[in-house]
């Protein structure tokens, strides 16, 4: 085997895993936007679960954090801003990225 073959072979592994870490925290910061979104919505325990994995689905139609977004906006009442919204986002993304590269926390556990 070449050089180039073994740095284009660690260049992949680096990408897929890098990838496969972009998806869990995003998917934890799915989980803790929507367990907030839940809350304020006022839902059940069991409820508030389902919603939560409803706000994962639908990060999965579309590149980007637009499809979560829409979902929050249409299912939040009024009184809560874009603003709002778009600052909560980011601090589940920011706790999201603490506890996955934290030892010892879900790891981001879709």
């Amino acid at each position: 085997m070449t050089t180039f073959d073994d740095r284009e072979r660690r260049f992949e592994a680096k990408f897929a895993h890098d990838a496969e870490a972009r998806f869990k925290v995003e998917t934890r910061r799915d989980r803790l936007i929507g367990a907030w979104a839940a809350e304020k919505l006022g839902l059940s325990s069991s409820d508030a679960e389902a919603y939560a994995r409803s706000v994962v689905r639908a990060d999965l139609k579309e590149p980007g954090d637009d499809d979560v977004f829409e979902k929050l906006r249409e299912d939040l009442p009024p009184s809560i801003s874009d603003e709002d919204i778009r600052a909560k986002m980011a601090e589940c993304l920011d706790r999201a990225m603490d506890e996955t590269r934290s030892p010892g926390t879900r790891g981001g556990g879709a």
